[in-house]
């Protein structure tokens, strides 16, 4: 058995600082009137905290589990029952096709930009494609992130490095009560991805790379690749449990395979061609499928010009514009042949012989 590393992770809290960081969600002078029931409420919040209650809602995780009399949070219980209607009715042959539309841009009119995205603007397109061949369409707008009332993707905690039974199918890290890391939208995502037959990213470069909501997001998919869908094996977050079956041995299940996916990659002035090499790169390594070189698209617009007209640059830009649809109509050609059993992957069936 391998040894587990401790010593980085700093000392909890003391009560002042606690009290300092609590208070920062009511800088507010309305709340004054309010200030003898917010110290109550710390006070409840605060023995959370030194008690470590992160799942304080718990049942049996009952038959079908490797501990069946372990108390599961209840959060993640219900995620795991969502994420098993979407995967049943994924597998009927009945369902009607879907196809997830994810805008990777934070950007939208609601908040500081003042406008929406470009992102958006060519994901509508391949919407109404996809919507002409009566396929449902699920709209992903990862801009909510900075526009709505609580709303969080909460950043991964590299469980996975641990051990990847430590990992949990779906993440079991939040929502974290004890440490206020709610609102976590991941368990809603989870099922919307396990739900569709084809998914296509749209998305900006920033800097080079992948947005923050499209890197959060990516980050906590880590669980649908390897991810451990029970959590009683490792009795919760225990590490040594966890090393101990990865080193017996572990099927790191591929729990989003057989999807057909695409991709539009859109910039001003550079990093389009990288990003799209890295997002394909993720997608494949998750079993996702491809729907064809018209699917993965990477595109100037507006190269060198002003930001202020990108939507005018976009407005003149027929052939993006076109290129955007064929995106949507090679996914819409992907998803019918792989529901149809007429499309399969050259290497499907051969065993890796290093899997991760």
């Amino acid at each position: 058995m391998t040894e587990v590393r401790k010593g980085q992770a700093p000392p909890q809290l003391d009560r002042a600082q606690f009290h300092e960081r609590f208070m920062q969600t009511y800088r507010d002078p309305a709340f004054r009137a309010e200030s003898e029931a917010l110290g109550r409420i710390e006070i409840i919040a605060w023995e959370a905290y030194q008690q470590g209650r992160k799942a304080p809602v718990t049942r049996k995780a009952g038959p079908g589990y490797a501990d069946p009399s372990y108390e599961l949070s209840v959060d993640w219980l219900e995620a795991k029952e969502g994420i098993e209607r979407a995967q049943a009715a994924w597998s009927r042959p009945e369902t009607r096709s879907r196809v997830l539309l994810i805008n990777g841009s934070p950007r939208n009119d609601g908040t500081c930009p003042g406008e929406m995205s470009k992102s958006f603007r060519l994901m509508q397109l391949s919407r109404e494609v996809l919507e002409q061949q009566q396929i449902e369409c699920d709209v992903l707008d990862l801009s909510l992130l900075t526009s709505d009332y609580g709303r969080h993707i909460h950043p991964c905690k590299g469980c996975v490095s641990t051990a990847m039974p430590l990992c949990h199918w779906p993440c079991s890290c939040y929502p974290n009560h004890a440490l206020r890391q709610t609102g976590d939208w991941m368990n809603e995502i989870y099922a919307r991805w396990v739900a569709a037959h084809g998914v296509i990213v749209f998305t900006p470069v920033h800097w080079y790379q992948a947005t923050s909501p499209l890197k959060l997001m990516a980050d906590r998919l880590v669980c649908a690749d390897g991810g451990n869908p029970d959590p009683t094996s490792t009795h919760g977050k225990k590490a040594d449990e966890a090393k101990a079956i990865e080193l017996k041995g572990w099927g790191y299940p591929k729990h989003l395979a057989g999807r057909a996916y695409g991709l539009v990659v859109h910039g001003d002035v550079g990093g389009v061609e990288s990003l799209r090499r890295n997002l394909s790169d993720w997608l494949d390594w998750m079993g996702l499928i491809d729907a064809g070189a018209q699917a993965r698209l990477d595109r100037y617009l507006g190269y060198y010009g002003p930001y202020a007209t990108s939507h005018d640059a976009l407005d003149e830009d027929t052939g993006l514009q076109e290129e955007v649809r064929n995106v949507a109509r090679a996914v819409a050609r992907a998803v019918a042949a792989l529901r149809a059993g007429r499309l399969e992957p050259p290497d499907a069936g051969l065993k890796p012989p290093r899997p991760k």
